[in-house]
């Protein structure tokens, strides 16, 4: 298990147990992705616990800003997870990980979970749920210091679209979950939006919102896009593709989100998408 206390990535700027800091005007971020699931539609590696600390790092290593840890992938027909076998994946890692200062967040829809993972040191929740799978997390949620990203899915883990003017349908849904969020006692100020590319939307929506991202923006909350290796940018290529075929057509998106600069974006590699970043950075910088 190599832990690596100092890094060249802001991940280890956590002096700030809360992840205020990572909420601060910048480029967009970049939130690294690491899986410790055996069924991960990304790619085809089951990392072990010591495996996803070390893929952890090297992602920090080569430029990620945050790292999310999931234990229970979210992919069409996946075996759902008990609450219990999701935390003995998730906590060793995000514990180790944020003992050595970098800043995490839990991907989970389970309350439980996000306690739990909030104690071991996690800084962030992503619920791509949005608060519809599980009652209690917005409970948990107003009551510990972490910020909670609020995801689109309109009927979690079922992936059969039914959007008809999906720009305008994500946005009103957001909005309207944001505001019942706050309601429950969020703070507005720890709330991210996520428009939930993927979940539920054909290719063509997942494209048509990329191509309105502005309007997600709008709504006046910092904005995470999650497009990595995802099925519908195989159309991007001329040939069949694997998930991890994908990350050029991934890191294209990123390129353009950049130029936004939304909050951040969520990849399974690093590098590729950094450089998209500093390019959109380059050109807004002489724009």
């Amino acid at each position: 298990m190599s832990i690596v206390k100092s890094t060249t990535s802001t991940a280890t700027v956590g002096a700030d147990r809360s992840g205020s800091w990572m909420m601060t005007a910048a480029p967009t971020r970049l939130m690294g992705i690491v899986n410790v699931t055996p069924d991960s539609f990304a790619d085809n590696v089951h990392r072990s616990v010591t495996d996803a600390i070390d893929w952890g790092v090297e992602l920090v290593g080569q430029g990620a800003d945050l790292i999310d840890v999931g234990g229970e992938s979210t992919r069409p027909d996946a075996t759902r997870v008990d609450p219990e076998d999701e935390a003995a994946r998730v906590l060793p890692v995000i514990e180790a990980l944020a003992g050595a200062g970098i800043t995490i967040s839990v991907d989970t829809v389970h309350s439980s979970v996000a306690a739990a993972a909030v104690r071991a040191g996690a800084h962030f929740v992503n619920d791509v749920s949005g608060g519809l799978a599980d009652d209690q997390m917005w409970s948990v949620v107003a009551n510990s210091s972490a910020h909670y990203i609020l995801q689109h899915w309109r009927t979690p883990f079922s992936h059969r679209p039914t959007h008809e003017a999906v720009v305008s349908e994500v946005a009103d849904e957001l909005w309207e979950r944001a505001q019942s969020a706050i309601e429950a006692g969020i703070d507005p100020d720890r709330l991210i939006l996520d428009p939930g590319i993927g979940f539920g939307k054909t290719a063509s929506q997942n494209w048509e919102l990329i191509a309105h991202a502005q309007v997600v923006s709008d709504l006046g909350f910092p904005v995470l896009w999650g497009v990595s290796r995802k099925r519908f940018l195989a159309q991007a290529y001329a040939h069949p593709t694997q998930p991890w075929q994908r990350d050029a057509a991934g890191a294209s998106i990123t390129g353009l989100l950049a130029r936004q600069r939304v909050w951040a974006v969520r990849a399974h590699t690093a590098p590729e998408h950094k450089a998209a970043i500093a390019v959109a950075e380059l050109i807004r910088a002489e724009a």
